[in-house]
This record gives C-alpha cells, sequence and structure tokens, in this order.
C-alpha cells in the first residue's frame, strides 16, 4: 500500500513528470538512432551486363570483395556476364587513397562532378539518372569510412535501398579510377 501512495505522490510531483517524459524521449530516441543507422544505405544491388540484369544484397557484394568468396547467385551472374571475378573484385576494391581531407577537398573542386560522373557511369539508382548529390554523399561516407574513394564504398554508402551497378562498365571506369589514383 505504501509504494502506491509514493507512486502517486511522485506522480502528481511536476519533476516527476517531466522526468518521465525526458526519458521516455531519450528511449524512443536512442531507439531510432540504432535501429536506423544505415536506414539511407543501400542494401541491394541490381547488377546489370547488357540486357542481363539480377539482384544480390549489399551484403554478398561485401563478402566477395572482402574474402573473394561467391555466392551461387553471384557465381551464376559472373559467368552468365562473362566476367572476371578476380578482375570484378579488384576493380570494387581498388581506389583513390589519400588524406580525408584532400579527397573531400578534391570533390568540392572542379575534379569533383568529373570524379562523381566517371563513378556515376557504373553505380546509380536504378532506373533513373544519376543523382550527382547521392553520389558525392556516398563517396564523402566513403572517404570518412576508409579514408578513399572505392566503387564498392559507393555502393555501399549510397543514400537509397537499392542501387544499379552496370557491370559492362565497370572495368574501363576502374582503369580511368586507377590512372587518376597514380596522379595523387
Amino acid at each position: 500500500m505504501q509504494i502506491f501512495q509514493l507512486f502517486n505522490q511522485l506522480n502528481t510531483t511536476r519533476k516527476f513528470t517531466k522526468l518521465l517524459t525526458q526519458t521516455v524521449a531519450l528511449g524512443v530516441g536512442a531507439i531510432v538512432l540504432f535501429s536506423s543507422t544505415n536506414a539511407y544505405a543501400a542494401e541491394q544491388v541490381v547488377l546489370k551486363y547488357g540486357t542481363f540484369q539480377g539482384s544480390i544484397s549489399v551484403e554478398e557484394l561485401n563478402q566477395f570483395v572482402e574474402t573473394g568468396k561467391t555466392t551461387p547467385t553471384l557465381t551464376a551472374y559472373l559467368q552468365a556476364a562473362q566476367q572476371d571475378p578476380a578482375l570484378a573484385r579488384k576493380a570494387l576494391k581498388s581506389g583513390i587513397k589519400a588524406d580525408r581531407t584532400f579527397l573531400n577537398n578534391l570533390l568540392s573542386s572542379w575534379a569533383g562532378p568529373v570524379l562523381v560522373n566517371q563513378i556515376g557511369e557504373v553505380v546509380h539508382p536504378p532506373a533513373g539518372q544519376l543523382n550527382q548529390e547521392a553520389l558525392r554523399t556516398a563517396l564523402s561516407e566513403s572517404i570518412k569510412q576508409s579514408g578513399q574513394v572505392t566503387l564498392l564504398g559507393a555502393i555501399q554508402n549510397y543514400p537509397n535501398t537499392s542501387v544499379e551497378l552496370e557491370g559492362d562498365r565497370l572495368i574501363g571506369v576502374y582503369e580511368r579510377l586507377s590512372n587518376l589514383a597514380e596522379l595523387f
């Protein structure tokens, strides 16, 4: 009985109500923050090779790039596209490595749109025009996380749930990025 009376007494005070409201707000905010860390990052990749098209998860693609292991689906897609897995892996993983400040300044300079357009030839929203700002954001996040600009970083950090990867252009863009990386 005393606990009930104590609770009623506390409940009537403004301090308790304010504390309870703040605690609930903090809890809800924490749940939203922690459950949506990558809410705006790509989860699905649509691989395109000419007229061929298939979907895999970003997780599958990341596993392939990090370990070299492919899922049966990715293996089938690479075979259908007649793509060398080792070369595709290298193209997705290699990038422009430099100081983070320098890379962010590069994105903000006259060269930024050129770099974004190069990568945008390979990584873009499904069936849509290149959104330069979204890709620039993805590249900035990639720089923040790994200190380099990579095609995989652009895919992982693209602010859309799905992103298209133009596989038939992958190697050409990789070679141009490699040439650009040599300048830095």
